[in-house]
């Protein structure tokens, strides 16, 4: 099924993890897919391999430069001429700079978090509202985390819940503001999930063990799981879901 024939959907961080998932997904129902990436271009053409060269733009941008998001969203939006889903996913996550850490490793962590974390997604998300607005309306979906609701047990992830938390109001807020001009937002906000970022998380709390024996399906989400919902999403096909926070966690963390 082509569900999403004809739509041009730009994913971030899509050269692994959640990001490549949900572009191999996108790419499979059909979707022109715009794949973000940092430096890992080898990462990017992994995950779109699949996907038939007219129908895939690598896309190369350093979100540490908030600023960047403006040129990287015209130039996404050139390649076809418009956009009509843009997928927030890339983020960092530092396991250092926490409050018991120096202050020196603590701003750097804080400094990086919320440029690349808040900064350069929110300035892309206000791109994305300003060209939807123009073409009468337009998705956008922002990748959030069960730690923005419920904090992180490591004190050591506190910059990554804390701007997680904060792009996940402006998501809402988006939402709130824009309903009326056809503009949906979502929040995808997932529990462990089987990724690199995940794996290390993990090394640091007691090891991988230690974190499925407290979820309640006893497995990790798979990022397929994650693709397949945001495609869904990026359908449009249930509009009044708009502003939901959309929780995938295997019943790890319900509320």
């Amino acid at each position: 099924m082509n569900q999403l024939e004809n739509k041009t959907i730009v994913v971030t961080g899509a050269s692994k993890g959640i990001g490549a998932a949900i572009a191999t997904s996108l790419g499979q129902q059909g979707a022109h897919v715009i794949a973000h990436y940092g430096s890992d271009r080898q990462g990017a053409e992994a995950a779109t391999a699949d996907i038939p060269a007219e129908r895939i733009k690598l896309l190369q941008a350093d979100f540490g430069d908030p600023q960047i998001a403006d040129e990287f969203w015209h130039e996404a939006e050139a390649w076809r001429g418009h956009v009509d889903v843009l997928v927030c996913n890339a983020a960092v996550m530092r396991l250092r700079g926490g409050i018991e850490d120096d202050i020196d490793a603590w701003d750097e962590v804080w400094d990086e978090a919320i440029r690349v974390n808040m900064l350069a997604p929110a300035r892309l998300m206000r791109a994305a509202v300003r060209s939807f607005l123009g073409q009468g309306g337009g998705t956008l979906i922002g990748l959030s985390s069960w730690v923005a609701n419920r904090g992180s047990s490591s004190p050591d992830a506190i910059a990554y819940a804390a701007t997680k938390a904060g792009i996940s109001a402006a998501v809402k807020t988006i939402a709130r503001a824009y309903a009326k001009q056809n503009i949906l937002a979502y929040l995808v906000s997932p529990g462990v999930v089987r990724t690199r970022m995940s794996e290390d998380a993990a090394a640091v709390l007691g090891g991988e063990a230690a974190v499925t024996a407290g979820l309640t399906m006893g497995e990790w989400v798979p990022p397929s799981d994650l693709g397949e919902l945001v495609a869904f999403l990026s359908t449009g096909k249930c509009r009044h879901l708009t502003g939901a926070t959309l929780d995938v966690n295997g019943a790890s963390y319900l509320r």
